[in-house]
């Protein structure tokens, strides 16, 4: 069995979905909400114009990304598919992770609000912690 078969396994059917959606969605709302930001308040305007154009070209790739997965969910070998977005899904489910921790940390409402339920939040950062080591696995 291939790396890319015991990825698709896990991503299917031991749940890793599940937080990689939840992480992905995240993700686009941390785009979608950026001007809101404390720590793009704290920067330049700039700074800012150039990441707000960033997220505009980032969002329409999650919406791919979230696409693929479903596919994949109905049929195993579309995720194949997901084999090139590992390096993309880490970096969302990174953003959910760090997401996590400035709100536990902070308590900035920008960031307790942008994380939801935060008990919730708290249990997802194990999870997260599982997943990343599993697309580490894989990709190596």
């Amino acid at each position: 069995m291939t790396e890319n078969w015991l990825w698709a396994i896990y991503v299917k059917d031991e749940g890793g979905y599940e937080i990689i959606l939840k992480s992905l969605n995240h993700y686009k709302n941390r785009l979608k909400t950026l001007n809101d930001s404390p720590e793009l308040k704290e920067s330049s305007a700039m700074f800012a114009s150039v990441l707000n154009q960033q997220a505009r070209k980032i969002v329409p790739k999650i919406n791919e990304v979230i696409e693929k997965i479903h596919s994949g969910l109905k049929d195993i070998h579309d995720m194949d598919a997901l084999e090139e977005e590992k390096r993309f899904l880490e970096k969302a489910l990174s953003c959910y992770e760090s997401d996590i921790h400035k709100a536990e940390d902070t308590g900035h409402e920008y960031f307790v609000k942008l994380v939801g339920d935060m008990e919730q939040g708290r249990k997802d950062l194990e999870i997260i912690k599982t997943v990343l080591k599993k697309i580490n696995h894989f990709s190596e």
